[in-house]
């Protein structure tokens, strides 16, 4: 199983997916629940390493673009998805109304400007395509970013940040957002776009699992049962589906 230590890009946009294991595919399955991907034009918005769109390009032969901010991303997630290229969330360079899907993983936590960056993903949206958006939810227990102290940054999990009132929270950890319910919805309003759905998940554990595997397991499948109960409050991520409703 691969290792992989923090990037000097960790505190500033967080760390992509480098290896593809059960969380990944997990998120794909849902991804293509909530989508229809056959025959669709397809954009990952911020797309890291570009982990998520070789997977869709070789498995459902669709036509993939790729964008990040970080040209050395760009150019590993352009070994296997020739269509990537170097360019802010806010201010895209793709002509409007050109995609049926879009996948924002665990991205717009990092943009300079959420509200432009969701506008700017409905803008190239085709009419009755979908943009599939995970982000961090504001009450899961752990902030997966790391926090800063005294000035110096401290990459890894941090306990109950986010649960402290935002003067305090964002002093620790000013360089990622969190969203509650309401404010990652808050970003669409006053946009062509309808909530097709919208919850909570948990994560895949897959380090949990690698290394106590039936500890890890149990954990996984009974926070993904806890998914159809109210305790999905305190999820990982958001999971929000939206759907354009005109041009």
């Amino acid at each position: 199983m691969a290792i992989h230590h923090p990037s000097d890009l960790a505190a500033a946009r967080g760390e992509p997916s480098y290896v593809w294991r059960d969380g990944q595919e997990r998120r794909l399955r849902m991804i293509g629940h909530w989508t229809t991907l056959g025959g669709a034009v397809f954009l990952e918005a911020g797309c890291g390493v570009g982990a998520y769109s070789s997977q869709v390009r070789r498995r459902f032969s669709l036509s993939v673009e790729a964008f990040d901010v970080e040209f050395e991303r760009v150019k590993a997630a352009s070994e296997d998805t020739p269509h990537a290229l170097v360019a802010a969330a806010e201010a895209l360079p793709y002509c409007s109304n050109r995609f049926d899907i879009i996948l924002s993983n665990e991205v717009i936590e990092h943009v300079l400007d959420d509200r432009r960056a969701a506008a700017e993903m409905v803008r190239v949206l085709k009419p009755g395509g979908r943009i599939v958006l995970f982000c961090p939810n504001r009450w899961y227990p752990v902030e997966q970013h790391g926090h800063y102290w005294k000035g110096e940054y401290h990459f890894g999990n941090t306990p109950l940040i986010n649960y402290l009132p935002d003067r305090w929270r964002n002093q620790l950890a000013p360089h990622v957002r969190v969203y509650t319910a309401r404010g990652i919805r808050r970003l669409f309003d006053d946009l062509p776009v309808k909530i097709i759905h919208h919850t909570r998940i948990f994560g895949g554990y897959d380090n949990i699992v690698y290394r106590f595997p039936r500890l890890g397991r149990w954990m996984r499948n009974t926070l993904y049962v806890l998914e159809r109960t109210p305790f999905r409050v305190l999820g990982l991520s958001h999971l929000l589906v939206i759907e354009k409703t005109s041009p």
